[in-house]
């Protein structure tokens, strides 16, 4: 991990991961167990993972975290992603697999689990969920608590003239469920996840929104207008390609492109997931009692984004880190949202939320035969008690 060039001159001093393992397994003060002052949210695309496989020292670092060392402190984190798109339980099997640490589904919030705190209102209300494969999504809205959820391919298998470009595979056939769309009144439409077909999921939309589907019996005057809910305001994202890939941030510009060129208008929507408010305050009642009293100025969010985790966290009051392994690419300009620091990975991150440690960072970087290791040496640096 090269520190970066911003902070000081390039001298080939290396801060890794291990130095900050062996850093915080050294002395501390007296008999009772330390406690953290410091908790971190990180983001999982361009953070932890490129495509599937672990960013070099994520793994490390997350052990590091989550107690592995030889004081046992357990430093509090929470991951939280504008992906989605399986349930909370799968996805943190799977991370847990990809990362060598456990992950519970309290310490992760997705896109989509907001959700959660406004199912009272859709409980028994016909709901169109949109985004994943077949109908995963719609299994993931019922366990949230939606009695009533439904699929676009749901739609197409009623009435296959609705949009005649796609055919129904077998697989898709086996998820719908039969229903006569006509006698069903739509409350509200969800994005949980990136749509898979663009096309027919913003031409059933229209047709919800205008009416045409579920509406015929009502008059514009009479009918209440269905809610439109996007899970996800990302525009790109960072996968195993080299190249950002466009989000579900993408595919509401062009279904209000699409609508607008049809009505003279957009549709008003509501927006979840990083960076707005409401995903915010959702992380911090969700995971309180992970965080421990922990307050807001020792919270670090660590991102790739600028527009999502740097704005977001700036915004709600967090500290934050933008990391050089995703999206955010340092030789194209400065950020759009102002980082509290900028840091080569998730181990330089780390590093650099040591409120103790950020000055003396600058003189590690001043010295080049002493390094880290030398000031650890020194007792330059502070005791594990002051993470």
């Amino acid at each position: 991990m090269l520190i970066p060039r911003h902070i000081g001159p390039k001298y080939g001093n290396r801060v890794t991961v291990k130095q900050i393992a062996r850093y915080l397994n050294g002395p501390v003060n007296g008999t009772a167990k330390p406690h953290s002052r410091l908790a971190f949210a990180f983001d999982i695309d361009g953070v932890l993972l490129r495509g599937k496989n672990p960013l070099p020292a994520a793994k490390e670092a997350l052990s590091i975290l989550d107690g592995n060392n030889k004081l046992g402190l357990k430093i509090p984190f929470i991951l939280l992603t504008n992906g989605g798109g399986v349930s909370e339980e799968e996805r943190c099997r799977k991370l847990s697999s990809q990362l060598g640490v456990q992950i519970h589904p309290d310490q992760f919030i997705q896109s989509h689990t907001v959700l959660k705190s406004i199912i009272h209102n859709y409980v028994d209300v016909p709901v169109l969920v949109l985004g994943g494969q077949g109908d995963t999504l719609r299994r993931v809205a019922e366990g949230y608590g939606f009695r009533k959820a439904y699929t676009t391919l749901d739609i197409l298998n009623w009435n296959p003239s609705i949009w005649p470009f796609h055919n129904l595979t077998q697989e898709e056939r086996a998820s719908v469920r039969p229903v006569d769309f006509s006698k069903i009144q739509f409350g509200a439409i969800f994005v949980f996840h990136d749509p898979r077909n663009w096309a027919l999921d913003t031409q059933i939309m229209c047709d919800v929104i205008q009416g045409i589907i579920g509406g015929s019996h009502e008059t514009n005057h009479t009918r209440k207008p269905v809610n439109l809910v996007f899970c996800n305001p990302d525009l790109i994202w960072q996968s195993d390609f080299e190249a950002p890939r466009m989000g579900q941030g993408a595919f509401r510009v062009a279904f209000q492109a699409v609508f607008q060129s049809l009505t003279g208008s957009t549709y008003p929507y509501i927006q979840f997931g990083k960076p707005t408010e409401a995903t915010y305050n959702f992380a911090e009642i969700m995971l309180k009692h992970r965080l421990q009293g922990v307050p807001k100025s020792s919270l670090y969010m660590v991102g790739d984004n600028p527009e999502s985790d740097i704005a977001g966290a700036n915004t709600a009051g967090w500290k934050s880190i933008l990391v050089h392994t995703g999206v955010y690419d340092p030789h194209r300009g400065p950020p759009s949202h102002q980082p509290t620091h900028q840091a080569e990975d998730v181990a330089e991150a780390m590093l650099l939320s040591l409120p103790p440690i950020s000055h003396r960072v600058r003189k590690l970087i001043h010295d080049p035969e002493g390094g880290i290791d030398k000031m650890m040496r020194r007792g330059a640096l502070p005791g594990a008690s002051e993470w």
